[in-house]
């Protein structure tokens, strides 16, 4: 993954963490909603002026912005998970995942 990417991601877990939807967001920092998607996605990249506003409305410092998380706490791994299942759109993914979360609890 590259850093815009991970940047982005980074960003998104942090909006929703703050209970922000892009559009407040966006609102907050002064920039249109589409151009923070595309910075969550990774498609755009941030301007210095935007990442100082994001780093003062999510109330984060630059290093733990910067940090990528590789082990996190259980709460977040959870909210990710059911985050990522309620947006999963293809059926057959769906079936998947629970087939492999039931194969994993019955172990």
């Amino acid at each position: 993954m590259n850093i815009k990417k991970q940047l982005g991601v980074k960003i998104k877990r942090l909006r929703m963490k703050n209970g922000l939807t892009q559009e407040q967001l966006a609102e907050k920092i002064d920039i249109a909603p589409r151009t923070l998607s595309g910075i969550e996605t990774g498609e755009n990249f941030l301007t210095a002026d935007t990442l100082e506003k994001i780093l003062d409305v999510l109330n984060v410092s630059s290093s733990e912005l910067f940090t990528i998380d590789h082990i996190k706490p259980e709460e977040d791994l959870i909210n990710e998970i059911i985050y990522d299942v309620q947006n999963l759109k293809d059926r057959q993914k769906i079936e998947t995942i629970y087939k492999l979360i039931k194969a994993t609890i019955n172990d």
